[in-house]
């Protein structure tokens, strides 16, 4: 019989002949998640024979990642500032850089939590959840075009306990938004590259995930965030807050925009492998 270390072993050299990154990390997580054991759990069982149940568990999981799926979607799940949110097709999977936004606001509006928020394209509902978790007294909405992807999020409002505090609303941007509706912050993190950008990508990102969540329309992928950044004005309170997740290179073109906009103060922030990510302008 097998033993936990050695489908751990020929997991990972299964994986590294898919091309798989990490394959040994990936192969820990697979077989500790069919087992329903932590990492730490799993290094103290090694030694330990698998019946044959367990291999069945553990067999289509390698099968999936080895077909390059994500690792979230094989796993079904993802950690995300504290939450444990559920993932699969229906939405993008939530990105560490995208925590870095939900600590920059939770630093800057420390003093002055803002009363209601607003996540624009929702996803999963990652940010909508992890700022209502921050900001217990706000109000927040996290709206989306896809019907799908505002099923998932409120199974993960409902899973992480929240379902109270957000409410989802299907719509286009702002179409869906009332005309008199101001909000204290808005979020977002739009598609913003452009589809050469995404055919370039790695197999888990250009055949997995949905590709209406990636690619930010126009050439450059910069439609979707010019249309929040105009939009946005007409539904922030004075001395209310934007902040966007952008591409690497877009910056230039998406701070003059939101000049244009008439916000008073803009400026850029870097992520945590130095490049500019993050836009956030103030009425």
């Amino acid at each position: 019989m097998l033993t936990v270390l050695e489908i751990i072993k020929r997991t990972t050299d299964f994986l590294a002949g898919k091309g798989v990154e990490n394959p040994r990390l990936n192969a820990e997580h697979i077989v500790g998640h069919a087992l329903a054991l932590r990492r730490m759990q799993l290094y103290l069982q090694f030694e330990r024979p698998l019946t044959e149940g367990e291999l069945e568990r553990i067999r289509p999981l390698v099968r999936r990642r080895g077909q390059r799926e994500p690792l979230q979607y094989v796993l079904g799940e993802t950690d995300f500032c504290g939450l444990k949110l559920k993932t699969d097709r229906r939405a993008l999977i939530p990105r560490p850089e995208t925590e870095l936004l939900v600590e920059m606001l939770a630093a800057r509006l420390a003093t002055s939590p803002p009363a209601s928020i607003l996540d624009l394209g929702t996803g999963t509902g990652a940010l909508a959840l992890a700022l209502a978790k921050q900001f217990p007294t706000a109000r927040v909405t996290g709206l989306d075009t896809s019907a799908v992807a505002l099923e998932l999020a409120r199974e993960n409002a409902a899973g992480t306990g929240l379902s109270e505090r957000v409410i989802w609303l299907e719509s286009d941007w702002f179409a869906s938004v009332p005309v008199d509706r101001a909000f204290d912050l808005i979020v977002a993190n739009p598609p913003y590259l452009g589809a050469g950008e995404v055919a370039a990508a790695q197999p888990e990102v250009r055949d997995h995930e949905p590709q209406a969540a990636l690619v930010g329309g126009g050439p450059e992928g910069l439609a979707d965030l010019q249309a929040i950044i105009a939009g946005a004005p007409r539904h922030l309170t004075a001395g209310g807050t934007l902040a966007v997740e952008t591409g690497i290179a877009q910056h230039a073109q998406l701070l003059e925009a939101a000049r244009q906009a008439g916000f008073a103060r803009v400026g850029s922030h870097r992520d945590l492998t130095g490049r500019d990510r993050f836009i956030v302008a103030t009425r």
